[in-house]
């Protein structure tokens, strides 16, 4: 069942802010029943907060007396939000905030939370890969962020509910061996146990994660970086390219996740010149002359030959647009 974080937190403010409250009286100011105010105290329990019952006719509930409360409590999801917040803006810097304030921010942050929270949200942050964060990654389920990133730490097999993009649900048993925050979205590489097979899994698509008893053993190969990864996919296509422009100019048509770039001499008659070849997995071709005619600079295309029929079409067509401007 949930439970609406303001109601805990207005309980926890109740109970400090005298000795002994009883249930009726708490159940009165929260405006819930007090079985619901029971489910209350647990979730205390769970933050570390040390409330206990008082029995007796002027019984009820208080915090364990010289226990000082830490000025910060966040829910679950608040303290991932800020933390990987922080974490995105060291791997992404922004023009005057220095790498040191956020390190320290986030620092401060992990002190004051509760330690069973603080200690998941150092496992998260220890074992995310940031890149390429220009959008926000969306996840469906704090618990299911930090439940795979202990898994990942910790080499623990984990039961996830996942939906895939024909929203058909499965249920997998999984060997989490990463988890990267790449271009908005979250992603955990994993090895699917029925299978066999090594996969990337969306978690905005997992509804559920559950670690299991056991473990495996770490990944014996090196993994590339999840951009590489994605470039480098088994596609209908394989495209290459030889363009003249700057890495920057280049990247700005192809991403990592579309295109592999890398440096080649120029030509002989362009000794000065600054080339690139870019590599291109593609499940159609359609789309590319449009993006080699914004690119703006020479490119050649050294296959396929379907490409280069396109890429010819399309020029013939611009050749033969007239464009009147008043």
């Amino acid at each position: 069942m949930t439970r609406p974080t303001s109601r805990v937190l207005l309980l926890l403010e109740l109970l400090q802010s005298s000795g002994t409250r009883t249930a009726r009286e708490l159940a009165e100011r929260l405006g819930v029943d007090e079985r619901t105010v029971r489910r209350y105290m647990d979730h205390l329990l769970e933050l570390d907060v040390p409330v206990e019952a008082v029995r007796g006719r002027y019984g009820g509930y208080r915090v364990t007396p010289g226990f000082r409360m830490p000025p910060l409590m966040l829910s679950d999801e608040e303290a991932v939000a800020v933390l990987l917040a922080l974490a995105a803006l060291r791997a992404a810097p922004t023009a005057g905030v220095p790498d040191t304030a956020s390190a320290t921010a986030a620092a401060k942050i992990s002190r004051a939370l509760p330690e069973r929270l603080a200690r998941r949200a150092r496992t998260l942050l220890d074992t995310t890969v940031f890149t390429d964060l220009p959008a926000r990654a969306p996840v469906s389920d704090a618990g299911v962020l930090l439940t795979v990133a202990d898994a990942v730490r910790h080499h623990r097999p984990v039961e996830i509910r996942y939906r895939s993009a024909n929203a058909a649900p499965s249920e997998r048993r999984v060997h989490p061996y990463e988890l990267a925050a790449y271009q908005g979205r979250w992603y955990l590489t994993a090895l699917d146990v029925r299978r066999q097979a090594e996969r990337t899994f969306r978690l905005d698509r997992i509804t559920g994660a559950r670690a299991v008893p056991g473990s495996f053993p770490p990944s014996p190969d090196p993994r590339p970086p999840l951009a590489d990864r994605f470039a480098r996919a088994h596609h209908t296509h394989h495209v290459t390219l030889r363009v003249r422009a700057t890495e920057e100019h280049i990247r700005a048509r192809l991403p990592p996740s579309v295109a592999v770039l890398e440096p080649v001499p120029p030509p002989p008659d362009d000794a000065t010149g600054t080339w690139y070849r870019a590599e291109i997995r593609a499940v159609r071709l359609d789309w590319l002359p449009g993006v080699i005619a914004a690119l703006g600079c020479t490119v050649v295309v050294e296959r396929p030959a379907e490409l280069r029929e396109l890429v010819g079409r399309l020029a013939t067509r611009l050749a033969a647009t007239s464009v009147t401007v008043p």
